[in-house]
């Protein structure tokens, strides 16, 4: 049985009707980009978040360098990320003439190393990106102490991790702002490319407002320059369509996570950890191959017709782009080996337990044959 990486046509399949009337709705309407459709998923992305502000825009990508652009992150300032993430997270910083800063990863749970963190603050620091790799909050507490008392702001990426959890609170809603992609393999999935910042800090949600459409203000002033960073109405009506089943999903996922950890954790592989006062959401379902056989694993589950990936094979510091930046093999060793360990296995919603049977085999029939 062939089994995919993300059940992307499975996902949709139940939202067609009510995609095609919402296709209609936008059509007749004339209000294509922004609008009322905008406004009302804004409305209920907020709520969803328990932030005061949520504002759509293009992409993932648009909402972190827009939220950047908005903080005054530009040439001189540094920002802090970790280097087991997409390549858009670091490239937002660069594209602003700002310097990346790359800290190591916690082996665990991938997300930033909070000792690693903070030996790379200075005085040049402007803003901290910690990742929710994988769908499990950084440890968020701590961070936003050091932040406090360095007088440097958050910018959570939760690009994978919208609807995680940590002590309670949110994603996105315990930085200064957040970021969320809905790119069509994220945990809320649009129709294509769309993204949004929550916040609750009303000035830059302004501003933010603002420089989605070049900075433009009443009576054709710009004071500060954006860009087009506009959400289509089209992306934000599915996605209003899909919000309120989010919750539900996320609770199908975890019950498959739990299913794959209890029979693989006898393997040669360590399973995926949620932290202390985490809620993970298990956009990616992550494993570490121990014996060093990732790469093999993987070509014995392609050519058993089971989709999986690697997020991520290098790490951002040993880019070729990032090489000005003088980073060498070895700085980073904990995300180093990672990026050489870690594979995600097939998890969506949809999924049957069949299907995670037959991945659960082909798993256990490759550690058997070693």
């Amino acid at each position: 049985m062939a089994v995919p990486l993300y059940g992307l046509i499975e996902n949709n399949q139940p939202h067609l009707p009510a995609f095609r009337a919402a296709f209609a709705e936008v059509a007749e309407s004339g209000q294509f980009i922004l609008g009322p459709c905008v406004a009302e998923f804004e409305k209920q992305l907020a709520e969803y978040c328990g932030v005061e502000h949520a504002i759509g825009v293009g992409s993932g990508t648009d909402a972190l360098m827009l939220t950047l652009m908005a903080l005054g992150v530009g040439p001189g300032d540094e920002v802090i990320t970790s280097p087991l993430s997409y390549v858009h997270t670091a490239g937002s910083i660069a594209r602003l003439g700002a310097t990346p800063v790359f800290c190591d990863v916690n082996p665990r749970v991938y997300n930033v190393a909070i000792e690693s963190l903070e030996s790379c603050i200075t005085d040049k620091t402007k803003a901290i990106v910690p990742v929710h790799l994988y769908g499990q909050m950084a440890k968020m507490d701590t961070i936003m102490d050091l932040a406090k008392a360095n007088g440097i702001k958050v910018l959570e990426d939760g690009d994978q991790a919208i609807g995680a959890k940590i002590d309670g609170q949110m994603a996105g809603s315990v930085g200064d702002a957040g970021i969320f992609s809905f790119f069509p393999t994220k945990n809320l999935a649009a129709i294509g490319d769309a993204g949004a910042v929550v916040t609750n800090d009303g000035e830059l949600a302004a501003t933010v407002r603002k420089m989605r459409v070049h900075g433009l203000e009443a009576g054709y002033r710009v004071r500060q320059l954006g860009g087009n960073f506009r959400i289509d109405a089209i992306q934000a009506k599915a996605l209003s369509i899909k919000l309120p089943h989010l919750d539900e999903q996320i609770v199908r996922r975890r019950e498959l996570a739990d299913r794959y950890n209890r029979h693989l954790e006898d393997l040669q592989v360590s399973t995926p950890v949620e932290a202390e006062k985490r809620y993970h959401t298990y956009n990616h379902y992550t494993v570490r191959v121990r014996s060093g056989g990732r790469d093999a694993l993987m070509a014995h589950l392609d050519a058993c017709g089971i989709e999986s990936r690697v997020y991520y094979p290098v790490p951002l510091h040993l880019l070729e782009c990032f090489a000005h930046l003088g980073y060498r093999e070895g700085q980073l060793p904990v995300a180093e080996k990672a990026a050489s360990e870690v594979l995600a296995l097939p998890i969506y919603p949809e999924m049957i337990n069949a299907q995670q049977d037959e991945v659960v085999s082909a798993v256990r029939d490759y550690f058997s044959a070693e």
